[in-house]
């Protein structure tokens, strides 16, 4: 079983309009609802591709009712803490004329560091009551509750906890995140990090991929899996050795959740003992499949594999 872990959790709202033109009023054609984050979204690849998967997080309120209620109805499996603040709401308006769209991100209800500690100790409930084989966290982690006279942020360590929590138990952990979430989980030594190419740039400074990553490995991080886009992906092993995934072709569609998809396949092939290079070739398909979807935390198995016979994979050694 693969547990994902989604700090700060929302109900996607997406709205269809023929047109979006700012100040004037519009009619919705279609209201789209469902559970999201980057750990939720990774939760439904991974049910589409029949593995065990069980995800979790805090929810509150009526939002987080309508969260559960969705998971439910896709068949993902749910371990929720629960919040005394509601689950947060992310709106899009989608223009069926061009296809643009424009997001309104709610931030959530600003966490205290005891908020935080209840839901690591609830992940860590959870990896010691079920079989547990790899632990994913990822997206972006709560506001942070101004602090008192002496007290400390959760934020600088907050993957690291969760990091932590899976090294005790001899699970292999994957992070992704970006920012200072990212840079505070290394010094845990997670087992695979997760940056696309724009938050390994802004983490390190570095414009070159591989130099990012190994910049990331200097700190902490032992395997780091950098999602480039349309060009694939680059993987920098512990070893030093340098993977890059391409896939055969340009597909277009929706890019939202490829990297979400990318994670699921990764944590995959760890659960199930696969090779590295395996790993890999799985993630570019996984993360192309997904653009053929509409809406993230969905692929169709059978996307994935017509896909996986076009991804080319080179590994040069360091």
């Amino acid at each position: 079983m693969i547990l994902t872990v989604t700090p700060n959790p929302a109900l996607d709202v997406t709205y269809d309009v023929e047109r979006l033109v700012p100040h004037t009023s519009h009619r919705v054609l279609a209201v789209r609802e469902v559970a999201g984050g980057k750990g939720l979204n990774v939760a439904g690849v991974l049910r589409c591709c029949s593995v065990p998967v069980l995800a979790t997080g805090a929810v509150g309120g009526p939002t987080g009712e309508q969260l559960r209620a969705d998971l439910d109805a896709r068949g993902v499996a749910h371990r929720f803490a629960r919040s005394s603040a509601p689950t947060r709401r992310t709106t899009t308006v989608v223009s069926r004329q061009d296809g643009d769209a424009t997001a309104f991100n709610e931030p959530g209800a600003p966490w205290t560091a005891e908020a935080w500690s209840a839901l690591v100790e609830h992940v860590a409930d959870l990896v010691a009551q079920h079989p547990v084989r790899v632990l994913v966290a990822s997206g972006s982690l709560p506001p942070v509750a101004p602090a008192g006279d002496g007290a400390t942020s959760f934020a600088d360590h907050a993957y690291a906890d969760l990091t932590l929590v899976g090294r005790a138990a001899g699970v292999p952990v994957v992070v992704d995140a970006s920012r200072a979430a990212l840079l505070g989980a290394l010094g845990a030594n997670p087992d695979v990090v997760k940056p696309n190419l724009d938050e390994l740039r802004e983490a390190t400074g570095e414009q070159d991929p591989l130099a990012g990553a190994k910049a990331l490995q200097d700190k902490g991080a032992r395997h780091v899996v950098v999602s480039l886009g349309a060009d694939g992906i680059l993987a920098v092993a512990p070893d030093g050795s340098v993977t890059r995934a391409t896939l055969g072709e340009r597909l277009r569609g929706n890019p939202t959740g490829a990297g979400d998809a990318a994670v699921a396949a990764v944590a995959a092939g760890l659960a199930e003992g696969r090779g590295w290079t395996d790993c890999l070739r799985d993630a570019v398909a996984w993360s192309a499949a997904a653009v053929l979807q509409p809406t993230a935390g969905v692929v169709d198995p059978a996307d994935i594999d017509r896909l996986r016979a076009a991804v080319r994979v080179e590994t040069t050694r360091s």
